[in-house]
């Protein structure tokens, strides 16, 4: 589960934001930079392993505002998984 650590650490860390695709470009997990605006896509394999977590209840995407990407977060649920496999 070691793609799982990553991609959850990273999602711990802010380091993942969502882009729903409403303003361009394709739906997707994106890297966020330190203002909180997107930085580009993370890796193909990265950002399937978020749509898994995303559908197991181990990651939220929140609501972005307006035209910003919405936040992702670890919920309790993910939590624990990070803490199995770390």
């Amino acid at each position: 589960m070691k793609g799982v650590d990553i991609a959850l650490t990273h999602v711990a860390e802010g380091d993942v934001l969502f882009h729903n695709g409403l303003w361009g470009g394709p739906a997707g997990f994106v890297w966020a930079d330190p203002d909180g605006t997107a930085a580009g896509r993370v890796p193909q394999w990265e950002g399937e392993v978020l749509m898994l977590a995303e559908r197991r209840g181990w990651v939220a995407i929140g609501r972005g505002i307006g035209s910003h990407d919405a936040p992702v977060a670890v919920t309790d649920a993910g939590r624990a998984v990070l803490g199995r496999v770390a």
